[in-house]
């Protein structure tokens, strides 16, 4: 047999049953602008819609516990509940990666999700083949769980999705102020809702973070870990991969938009509450609704506080006009 003969691709399969309408998880597959917040693995997302059904990414994930990144085409078929990917620009050790998600009605109420992958390793190294599947069988098993239980939760989803945004003006040049929120090290010496901050940055412009925030009446200290991509000068997108008990997930960016004589910088935070903690934390009487205003008092207060000190810093550190 000859070496072109042989078939150097890897296959795996994973599915699961969803109690949801196959046309509700259809949308969350091909929204990608919720992945972040919905799928556990996935960092950031950038997409551009390049004609009907096809549509270019860039996506940050998790791959056993570490933060790659990639370029995938996707071809989204809307009338048979099917999408294909693959990549186009892939992070060794992979060579090619594609697949496809495919959705099959059982019921006006149950849904089949099926995610199928193939895969080639560079020089197919056998340890970077398990690696590889070791990653796809992680983050196959979360997406699938996760996309289970946000389409089993219907309508009431949307009511525990929170987003809002502040914004403080900096008459400063964009690097000074884009400097100190890149700064996170400095922060705990800087801000005074930080406690302790520890940074990993193995990666240029990947830091991962552990924070202890101190806040509230009785000054209580909460300890939070999450991942920040940051594009130099640009933005700085973030996801906590660990938070406090009220939130199933909490995703940000902080964004550096020139104005005239400085620049705009606007904290963005999108935070998903957890159904099944709300009455446990707030006690019996607490709704969606409540919870919405307390964590977004919070993140905005600490946001404002952030923004309000890098203004105070970067304007005493610009050049005069």
């Amino acid at each position: 047999m000859t070496s072109a003969a042989i078939d150097r691709t890897h296959r795996t399969s994973h599915e699961t049953t969803v109690q949801a309408p196959a046309r509700a998880v259809y949308e969350l597959i091909a929204d990608v602008g919720r992945w972040p917040y919905v799928f556990e693995p996935t960092v950031y997302v950038a997409s551009e819609v390049q004609g009907p059904g096809e549509e270019r990414l860039r996506l940050w994930a998790f791959a056993n516990g570490e933060v790659r990144n990639w370029e995938s085409q996707r071809s989204l078929d809307p009338g048979t509940l099917r999408v294909r990917f693959h990549q186009v620009v892939s992070s060794p050790p992979v060579e090619y990666m594609g697949g496809e998600w495919i959705l099959e009605s059982q019921s006006p109420s149950t849904t089949k999700v099926t995610l199928l992958h193939d895969f080639r390793t560079i020089d197919d190294d056998a340890e970077h083949t398990e690696w590889i599947l070791a990653a796809t069988d992680r983050n196959s098993n979360a997406e699938l769980e996760a996309l289970k239980r946000t389409a089993e939760l219907g309508a009431d989803f949307d009511s525990l999705v929170v987003s809002f945004a502040d914004t403080v003006r900096i008459n400063a040049p964009r690097g000074l102020a884009y400097d100190f929120i890149y700064r996170v090290d400095l922060w705990p010496e800087r801000l005074p809702h930080v406690g302790r901050l520890e940074l990993t940055e193995k990666t240029p412009g990947v830091q991962f973070m552990e924070m202890d925030t101190v806040g509230g009446e009785d000054n209580s200290v909460h300890t939070t870990h999450s991942v920040r991509v940051c594009f130099d000068g640009q933005s700085i997108v973030y996801k906590q991969t660990s938070r406090p008990p009220l939130m199933a997930a909490h995703t940000g960016c902080w964004t550096f938009t020139d104005v005239a004589g400085g620049v705009d910088v606007t904290s963005h935070h999108t935070v998903v509450i957890d159904p099944d903690k709300l009455t446990a934390v707030l006690g019996p009487e607490a709704t969606p609704q409540l919870a919405a205003k307390l964590l977004k008092d919070a993140l905005s207060t600490n946001s404002l506080t952030t923004l309000r000190a890098a203004k105070a810093h970067a304007e005493t550190q610009a050049p005069p006009a």
